[in-house]
């Protein structure tokens, strides 16, 4: 790697910033992280505390958030890590940093976390060991080699939803990624009566793939077991969605981590469903859904991408229009987003400012 000779913006990506934090922790040159102003409110002191006891010299302001700055040339050392809470951000940081460390890193997991990092490591010839609750690497050099990238389960669960929640709906999505540490959204959709199968099912690049097919069905409202909520982290708001479609009465807890997302997405998300004549009540790491038929309204989503495409989706359940404000973000994480809406016929029209 070489100076970027510039501040690095990484827009949007939450998961840019931190990964690559870890990365250049141990390189010769000195670096800063940058990024948008929704990125800039986003809590960095979680990553830069760790890489300060792994030797590096980095910092982030006062506040806790961006922009980070890395002082180069500083030697790292292995350390034992446990994470305050379940973040593949901030495992896949340090395991990244581990790399260019003495000694071993390991990090210590409350909970399941993705694990695309361990077997992208593996894949470029750097296995990852597993020692009871630990993950480990030692430093050494990758080797190059072909990359297959499974299309982003992430981003098929607002294409899941949207044919579970339409009536007479049946949709197949082809290569999509079903590692087991990203496939709770599944499993929650199920539970909650969607009719989907995975198919063909195979192995790419060290990662479980299949076509997934879903169909129309009625859904009912479940209690989110807490073993499958850091797994479906970022599915939440498309999952609210199933929710305030589904018959009854859907529960959340355990997911405070949604409070410091690209938004407090506890707070827009039951903003945008009270509008939209759904009864919520917010708690501190969750909600509670009372399910039932949605209303046309006006939604807006504090610039965040994924609360964006959730409301997008609620319009083909409610009872007259939604529209959805402040949608630039939706390209950080799914550019082609509304052409695909449109293209398997949904009416979405898209307004440009100016």
């Amino acid at each position: 790697l070489k100076d970027a000779g510039e501040p690095l913006y990484l827009g949007n990506s939450g998961t840019s910033v931190r990964l690559l934090a870890g990365l250049l922790a141990g390189q010769e040159f000195d670096s800063e992280l940058t990024g948008d102003e929704s990125l800039q409110r986003r809590p960095m002191r979680r990553i830069v505390e760790p890489l300060r006891q792994m030797g590096a010299e980095i910092r982030c302001n006062e506040q806790g958030t961006l922009p980070i700055t890395i002082k180069g040339g500083r030697k790292l050392m292995g350390i034992s890590y446990q994470l305050p809470v379940a973040s593949a951000q901030i495992k896949s940081a340090l395991l990244l940093a581990g790399l260019y460390a003495s000694g071993t890193t390991c990090v210590a997991e409350p909970g399941v976390t993705r694990d695309h990092t361990e077997h992208m490591l593996a894949w470029f010839g750097r296995p990852v060991e597993r020692r009871d609750q630990c993950i480990c690497i030692d430093a050494g050099p990758l080797t190059g080699r072909v990359v297959e990238v499974p299309a982003d389960i992430s981003s098929a669960a607002f294409f899941m939803v949207a044919a579970a929640v339409t009536e007479g709906s049946e949709l197949m999505l082809y290569n999509i990624g079903v590692n087991p540490t990203r496939s709770a959204v599944i499993d929650i959709l199920k539970a909650m009566g969607a009719d989907i199968r995975l198919e063909n099912g195979r192995e790419l690049c060290g990662e479980p793939v299949a076509d997934i097919r879903v169909r129309y069905s009625k859904l009912h409202g479940i209690d989110i077991p807490g073993n499958l909520v850091p797994v479906a982290i970022d599915e939440f708001p498309i999952l609210f969605i199933a929710a305030a479609c589904a018959e009854g009465r859907t529960t959340l807890s355990g997911a405070a981590e949604l409070r410091v997302k690209e938004s407090d997405r506890i707070a827009v998300m039951a903003e945008g469903l009270s509008r939209l004549g759904i009864g919520v009540k917010t708690l501190d790491d969750g909600m509670i859904i009372e399910g039932g038929r949605l209303q046309g309204g006006i939604i807006d989503t504090h610039g965040d991408h994924r609360i964006a495409m959730a409301f997008a989706v609620a319009g083909l359940a409610s009872r007259s229009a939604v529209t959805v404000k402040d949608c630039a973000n939706i390209d950080t994480s799914f550019p082609g987003f509304a052409e695909r809406m449109q293209a398997l016929g949904i009416h979405l029209a898209v307004i440009r400012d100016g």
